[in-house]
């Protein structure tokens, strides 16, 4: 059974952008995937997404995308929400994987913005729609302009919200007057997706996080979460401070990179990448050692 949510929390409220493990020969290593998703879970995450950007899902197959969630949900979830990945840039391929990812028990779709393609706003309307209406979950848009080339706009969102299945947006766009404008019209629950701003974002109406560094510093953002809910927003301040430096390093390049190889020093399952993505250099591996020390990150 999934966990309890709210309208205002449908996803939980400190949710993590899983890694994919794989294993030394690049075969998708899911005893792996189910032990990193018990010790996310166990760090403070009360959700998962699985087959996002971070899980390297350009580059895993449909069935290991199935494969994937059926282990995830069945290591956690019971106590996390399950959140899988459909976005792509065909609408009939998404629409594919979110049918597959129904079968395989997830709780949740999470559907970027298409890329490379740049659609025009109706032709964004008309993609997520077919998507929210083609499985019984529900789901969270995923507006990255940064990688889309298309930002999905205020009045989109609005008219998106409409949907009875659209409950949710993961904003990575980086503009607070915007995601203000757009919480306050849609009624979407907000997701902040860019961890410098995570605070921020709380700020202006967001109800939780699907973060990066979650895989390091989850207990952190459940207690900044937690202080700035108390209305302690010096608490929240003083935590989101001290991550500063976990925040700059773990995107000083690609953040997948980064993230499996802070779990490989902290002897987490993650394992190799794949091409085209490639692993830090000796010089950047001492950076972020330095970088994740600086905020308090056990190694």
């Amino acid at each position: 059974m999934a966990p309890t949510s709210t309208p205002q929390t449908p996803f939980g409220r400190v949710l993590t952008a899983m890694v994919t493990p794989f294993a030394a020969d690049g075969a998708l290593d899911l005893d792996g995937a189910q032990r990193l998703a018990a010790h996310l879970v166990d760090a403070g995450n009360d959700g998962l997404v699985v087959n996002g950007t971070t899980g390297e899902s350009p580059t895993t197959s449909n069935a290991e995308k199935s494969d994937l969630v059926r282990a995830v949900v069945e290591a956690v979830g019971d106590r996390a929400h399950v959140v899988a990945g459909v976005g792509t840039n065909d609408t009939r391929h998404s629409i594919e994987l979110a049918r597959q990812a129904q079968q395989a028990g997830a709780h949740g779709l999470l559907t970027v913005t298409p890329y490379y393609n740049k659609p025009p706003q109706e032709g964004l309307l008309r993609h997520f729609t077919a998507i929210a209406d083609a499985t019984e979950l529900p789901v969270m848009l995923y507006d990255i302009p940064g990688r889309s080339g298309v930002p999905i706009n205020t009045d989109t969102l609005v008219r998106l919200a409409e949907h009875p299945r659209i409950v949710a947006n993961k904003d990575a766009k980086g503009d607070l007057g915007r995601a203000s404008w757009a919480i306050a019209r849609s009624g979407l629950a907000w997701y902040s997706g860019d961890d410098m701003l995570n605070l921020p974002l709380l700020s202006v109406g967001a109800c939780g996080f699907v973060s990066v560094v979650g895989h390091v510093v989850a207990p952190e953002l459940r207690a900044m979460l937690d202080a700035f809910s108390a209305g302690d927003v010096h608490k929240a301040t003083e935590i989101h401070q001290k991550l500063l430096p976990v925040f700059t390093g773990m995107f000083r390049t690609q953040g997948v990179i980064t993230t499996k190889a802070a779990l490989g020093l902290q002897g987490v399952p993650a394992g190799p990448l794949r091409l085209p993505l490639v692993e830090l250099t000796p010089e950047e591996t001492a950076q972020l050692k330095i970088d994740l020390a600086a905020g308090g990150v056990q190694l």
